[in-house]
């Protein structure tokens, strides 16, 4: 069985920023702000969370397997 990785670089779509973060296990990251330019982030149309639109790695319940968080 793989580990599943628990940090994921989110990038802003708006200004490129990027920042390590730490996924949530237990529930989806619906909203996202960027430390730079403030831009609220949210998951992409078919994305279940900001981590799987933006980020380096998808959220721990779909690198799991799961179709949704």
């Amino acid at each position: 069985m793989e580990t599943t990785i628990l940090k994921s670089t989110i990038t802003c779509p708006e200004c490129g920023h990027k920042k390590a973060e730490e996924m949530p296990t237990t529930a989806c990251q619906f909203f996202y702000e960027c430390d730079n330019c403030k831009q609220i982030l949210k998951p992409k149309e078919g994305d279940c969370c900001v981590f799987c639109s933006y980020g380096t790695v998808a959220c721990p319940p779909i690198q799991e397997g799961s179709k949704y968080c």
